[in-house]
């Protein structure tokens, strides 16, 4: 443990955009060490660094990538989930978004930086998976989204404590698990966060890889209405009529029951979108979709 502290101090004696970059970083179990290098233009359109971030109450680093929009004034901070995927063979496969990719993009050219945290179990971050929820008889889908929330509530704190980065006001989006650990977080109502934006949130979907064969609808119905119980934060909810994992049905039922427990959301209920509505956030012309809605709720909320 000696090590990583020693390189959590370098860290935080780094000022500058460029102080850091050649930082190696701490690998988690059997991975490699990686440095993220200089920020050059040469990298892409977006300056972008990838850190290795310590996960609050664990002994587990998780890999986060920082990308940062063109400019010197401080930036808002967008920290941005992603999902978990239908199969667990699939989570070590996974990467972070890249900082070119259309929705992350989208952000950048409006002035934000992106943090996009590697959660726990998913790719290079390895370790335990943490975001689990049980069996699908008696499922503990708070407990699951608590952990989520706790790897997105670490990648808040360790981005807006980098230089060139606010302190506040900073918006949380999150993808399917992704947005249900971003509802979770928003039932600590960290007081760094401003706003919410859950695009197609929700656990347990496509059993058997079946659509619309969800684990236990009416226990995840029930459990967004836990999260409401303390949440305060203004969100977003995006959903479409074609999403395979969270039907229109089951994601009204989510919001009905976060909001009448006192959680503070605008719900959007879209249109079928391409073959499958739940990857709209992610999808070529998905920003085209969804970019006018969230603008105008940010225009709305960060005041």
């Amino acid at each position: 443990m000696s090590g990583i502290r020693l390189f959590l101090t370098a860290l935080v004696f780094c000022f500058g955009l460029n102080a850091c970059a050649d930082q190696p970083g701490v690998p988690a179990a059997g991975i490699a060490a990686r440095s993220a290098g200089p920020i050059t233009e040469e990298k892409g359109l977006w300056r972008e660094q990838d850190h290795w971030i310590p996960v609050e109450g664990t002994n587990q680093l998780i890999l986060m990538r920082l990308c940062r929009p063109m400019g010197t004034n401080p930036a808002r901070l967008v920290v941005a989930n992603h999902g978990s995927p239908p199969s667990p063979a699939q989570r070590p496969n996974m990467a972070p978004w890249a900082c070119d990719q259309r929705a992350i993009s989208w952000f950048l050219t409006r002035g934000y930086a992106v943090a996009l945290p590697l959660r726990r179990g998913y790719g290079a971050s390895g370790g335990t998976w943490a975001e689990t929820f049980g069996s699908c008889r008696d499922p503990n889908f708070v407990a699951g989204g608590m952990e989520t929330a706790r790897d997105i509530r670490s990648a808040l704190a360790y981005a807006t404590a980098q230089p060139g980065i606010r302190r506040d006001g900073a918006v949380v989006v999150g993808q399917s698990a992704g947005g249900w650990g971003s509802l979770a977080l928003a039932a600590r109502n960290p007081p760094e966060v401003a706003a919410i934006v859950n695009m197609a949130g929700g656990r347990g979907g496509r059993v058997d890889n079946l659509p619309n064969n969800n684990c236990r609808a009416d226990v995840l119905a029930t459990s967004a209405g836990q999260f409401g119980q303390t949440a305060r934060i203004p969100s977003l909810w995006i959903y479409t009529a074609n999403d395979s994992f969270f039907s229109p049905s089951l994601a009204g039922a989510m919001h009905q029951n976060y909001v009448q427990a006192g959680g503070v959301a605008e719900f959007r209920a879209l249109p079928a979108f391409g073959q499958d509505g739940h990857g709209l956030f992610t999808a070529a012309g998905g920003p085209q979709t969804w970019g006018p809605l969230v603008e105008a709720f940010l225009a709305n909320t960060l005041r």
